[in-house]
C-alpha cells in the first residue's frame, strides 16, 4: 500500500525545490549608470521628474529608470533618501563643475575682449554672416546629452540646401568628411582666424583654393553627429575655439 501522506510530502518538497523567488526594484540612472534604488516605479518616476524640473535651467540631465529583477533582494531606499543621494553625490557635483567652467569661460571672454579692443577690430573678423537668417539652436559653451564636452561653436538651424557663404576671405585648408563634423570646410582667413563650417550636405570648394568673403562654399545639411539640418560654425585663433557671437 502506497503511503499517501509520504507521496504528498515528496511532491511538495519537489515543488518547493524548483520554486525561485524573483525580487523587483527600480534603479535610477544617470547616463545609463544606476546610482540608487527605490521600491516602486511611481517613486522612481516622481524623482526623475522632480530632478529634471529642478535643474532644467542649469544642465540637461540624462536621467532614467531601470526595472531590475533578481533572485536576491535588492536594498532600496525611501524617496527622500534617494533624492539626497543623487543630488549630493552626482548632480550637485556636476552642476558645480559646469558653473566653475562657465565662470572661467566668462573671465577668459573678458580678457579676450579687452585684448581685442586694442589689437583687433572684432567687427571685421566676420565680414559676412555665413547663412542668411538661421535660428540659433545651440550656443558656444553649452552642454547636452549628444556631446561629451562643451560646445565649441554656434549652431544655426536652416533648411537642407541653404547656401553657406565664406564669412571672411582666406584659403581653404580642408574640404571633406571629418568624423562627427560630417562634411566640413576649414578656411584659414587673411585676418589670422580660422573658420570651420560643419554638417554640410554639399561642398562647393576644395582644399587649396582661395575664397572671398561672401563666396558660396557649401550647403547646409545634417551629416556627421547631427540631430537636424543646421550649420555648425566655429571661429578659432591659434587652435583655440572662440565664441562666434562675439564677432557677428
Amino acid at each position: 500500500m502506497v503511503n499517501k501522506t509520504s507521496n504528498e510530502e515528496e511532491v511538495l518538497a519537489k515543488i518547493k525545490e524548483n520554486i525561485s523567488t524573483t525580487y523587483t526594484a527600480y534603479g535610477i540612472t544617470i547616463d545609463d549608470d544606476i546610482k540608487t534604488y527605490v521600491g516602486t516605479e511611481e517613486e522612481a518616476d516622481k524623482i526623475v521628474s522632480d530632478l529634471q524640473n529642478e535643474y532644467k535651467d542649469k544642465l540637461v540631465l540624462n536621467i532614467g529608470v531601470k526595472q531590475i529583477f533578481g533572485k536576491e533582494k535588492i536594498d532600496t531606499v525611501e524617496e527622500t533618501v534617494a533624492v539626497s543621494k543623487l543630488k549630493t553625490e552626482n548632480i550637485d557635483v556636476k552642476v558645480a563643475q559646469i558653473e566653475e567652467e562657465a565662470k572661467k569661460a566668462e573671465e577668459t571672454k573678458k580678457t579676450e575682449g579687452s585684448s581685442n579692443q586694442t589689437t583687433t577690430n572684432k567687427k571685421v573678423v566676420v565680414a559676412v554672416r555665413p547663412i542668411s537668417g538661421g535660428k540659433i539652436t545651440s550656443r558656444f559653451g553649452e552642454r547636452s546629452s549628444v556631446r561629451s564636452s562643451a560646445h565649441t561653436g554656434l549652431d544655426l538651424a536652416a533648411p537642407t540646401g541653404t547656401t553657406i557663404k565664406a564669412a571672411a576671405s582666406g584659403k581653404v585648408t580642408f574640404a571633406g568628411y571629418k568624423g562627427s563634423y560630417g562634411y566640413m570646410i576649414k578656411i584659414e582667413c587673411d585676418n589670422g582666424y580660422e573658420m570651420w563650417y560643419a554638417h554640410c550636405s554639399k561642398l562647393y570648394v576644395s582644399a587649396g583654393v582661395r575664397v572671398s568673403a561672401g563666396d558660396k562654399i557649401a550647403a547646409v545639411g545634417s551629416t556627421g553627429n547631427s540631430t537636424g539640418s543646421h550649420l555648425h560654425f566655429e571661429i578659432r585663433k591659434n587652435g583655440k575655439a572662440l565664441n562666434p557671437q562675439n564677432y557677428m
